[in-house]
């Protein structure tokens, strides 16, 4: 095993430094962790760092040699036949330097406790003849929809993390919300702060005098089925984790369909699809190699018999387009 670098994701924002190895290295242990950071073998940016140290997206944390798990698990077999045909299936957009996938709800971007089968970990069969592999350069959640794009090098890796990180890119969700919402658009600026709890770590709205972390939304009513589900058009200007769920919940006070973790039993209507109806619609930012580069994704099953249900009449899924 040798020494890797890996950077910080935009929804990896304000993320403890102990949490984000919890996250991508589970059967590391918090003491043996500490030894790391006490001995300099983990640094951020070059520089020592302590476990609570808060993330910011770019950062660069070295990891060194991960110690084995007291029982490891044997090595999970390549990709299988089905996968890489299910995720060929899934590719929206390709070129030398970007890949677009219309990620479906239910499938895990990364690996954690308990997930075992994930995007990270079938990338391989994304290759098409390149000999890096794809790298991911965003997340979106396991339960989210839509467009998700990949980097096919470092360099292009390094150009859209920076296109993220620095606000160029525009990303548009789709979410049926139970409600409607007043007013019918604006902007919602809530800091959030991450929290643990019996199932996990959740986000919440950060109390006053708390060191929460900036989350700017802008939201707008497409349409509306009497006073019981709306359609918003969301624009997050900012890249919290379970922002939109939270801002809809907690700032609209409309959370969203299907999303029984922020919203409870009020989150899910009778005689409507119980999954999450949030779906990245459109990114829109600059490509690597110059030019402006859209993609599109159209909704996913669940949530397009639900449009059907309410009657929206939701608009053709475009081509994806690069204006150069």
């Amino acid at each position: 095993m040798s020494i890797t670098l890996r950077t910080v994701l935009p929804d990896e924002a304000d993320l403890r430094l102990d949490r984000w190895f919890r996250r991508h290295h589970p059967n590391l242990t918090q003491g043996a962790l500490q030894k790391m950071l006490r001995t300099g073998q983990v640094r951020v940016d070059g520089k020592r760092a302590e476990t609570g140290m808060r993330l910011q997206p770019g950062q660069e944390i070295r990891v060194p040699p991960m110690p084995e798990a007291p029982s490891p698990e044997p090595a999970r077999p390549a990709v299988s036949e089905r996968d890489a045909a299910m995720l060929e299936r899934m590719v929206i957009y390709r070129d030398d330097s970007v890949i677009a996938l219309d990620k479906p709800h239910g499938l895990p971007v990364q690996g954690g406790p308990s997930i075992t089968r994930h995007l990270d970990g079938m990338l391989d069969a994304l290759r098409f003849g390149h000999e890096e592999r794809p790298k991911l350069v965003h997340r979106l959640d396991r339960d989210t929809s839509g467009v998700l794009l990949l980097a096919r090098s470092a360099a292009a890796a390094s150009r859209l993390a920076a296109a993220f990180r620095g606000r160029d890119a525009h990303k548009t969700y789709w979410a049926l919300v139970v409600g409607r919402p007043h007013p019918l658009a604006g902007r919602i600026n809530m800091p959030l702060a991450r929290q643990g709890g019996p199932r996990g770590e959740r986000t919440a709205p950060a109390e006053e005098g708390e060191d929460g972390a900036a989350a700017i939304t802008d939201f707008r009513v497409v349409d509306n089925a009497r006073k019981h589900v709306s359609w918003l058009e969301m624009n997050p200007l900012t890249g919290r984790t379970h922002q939109l769920r939270v801002h809809a919940a907690a700032a609209l006070k409309c959370p969203i369909l299907g999303d029984g973790k922020y919203g409870g039993a009020a989150a899910h209507l009778e005689g409507m699809s119980g999954l999450l109806h949030l779906h990245a619609r459109t990114i829109e930012l600059p490509h690597p190699e110059g030019g402006t580069l859209s993609v599109s994704a159209p909704l996913p099953p669940h949530m397009k018999e639900s449009f059907e249900f309410l009657g929206f009449d939701r608009p053709r899924t475009p081509p994806p387009k690069r204006v150069r």
